[in-house]
């Protein structure tokens, strides 16, 4: 028996010896017991230099091309007027909502009112009321984060997701910072889908994460056509400083008269 399992174990050394990658060298007293052949296994496996994949060309296409900016544009003014309304219809307690309800009060403000909170504690306990049941829409966990950290600051939640909601959506809108107004979008929508609210958050969602994925273009119809170039990325720095240092570099010198 304990033959046998010697030389299946020794086998197994042998299989690891012959599958190393080329150019790794492994000396076989290293490898002794377990822990050894494991860790010159990790080793061997390991790269040895930083391969990057290019995009495939459909996904330059899509989220990096200027030409497709008037689609990101329609998506950008579609998702930013649901932000900007819900937002409007909880500061105001009117709807700005295009159409007949348009100016119509539609409830009570979230901020101006003698109720602080009030709004939102509705909402939260909506949200806990559906933690129940064989098949709760609401986790346990998120029902406990409602209870004891919105409830009890239920007046500056309604400060937060008030505002907020604005924010996102005049940013969408006029295309101030898209990727960082879609990627707030998308974090209040995890949120209200958590507390049970499903209503367009599936679908306003989804499409703030493609105009994350498109950050960059996302916004040329707008305020990022000249922001974004200004401010550039934390890995570029300004892009503009870039370009003028380049075009200073490139400026052949003038010849002096004389």
């Amino acid at each position: 028996m304990q033959r046998g399992y010697a030389l299946s174990n020794e086998r197994n050394r042998k299989e690891i010896i012959n599958n190393v990658s080329h150019g790794v060298s492994i000396e076989y007293p290293v490898l002794r017991g377990d822990k050894q052949i494991m860790s010159s296994t990790v080793k061997s496996i390991r790269p040895k230099a930083v391969i990057q994949i290019p995009e495939p060309p459909i996904a330059r296409f899509l989220f990096a091309d200027t030409r497709m900016a008037w689609f990101w544009l329609i998506v950008r003014l579609y998702v930013g007027y649901q932000w900007f309304t819900a937002g409007f219809e909880k500061l105001t307690g009117y709807s700005a909502t295009v159409g007949s309800t348009f100016g119509v009060k539609v409830g009570n403000s979230w901020i101006f009112t003698d109720h602080l909170g009030a709004a939102l504690i509705g909402f939260a306990k909506g949200g806990i009321a559906q933690a129940t049941g064989p098949y709760p829409a609401v986790q346990g966990w998120y029902a406990w984060f409602l209870q004891n950290a919105i409830i009890p600051w239920a007046g500056f939640w309604s400060f937060m997701v008030t505002f907020g909601e604005l924010a996102v959506g005049i940013g969408l809108i006029i295309g101030l910072l898209t990727g960082i107004a879609a990627f707030f979008g998308v974090f209040m929508n995890m949120n209200f889908l958590l507390a049970g609210a499903v209503s367009i958050n599936p679908i306003i969602g989804g499409l703030a994460i493609l105009l994350i994925l498109a950050w960059r273009v996302a916004g040329y119809y707008g305020v990022d056509r000249w922001l974004l170039p200004l401010l550039g990325t934390p890995w570029t720095g300004s892009l503009a400083k870039e370009e003028a240092q380049k075009s200073k570099q490139t400026t052949p010198p003038v010849p002096s008269m004389g």
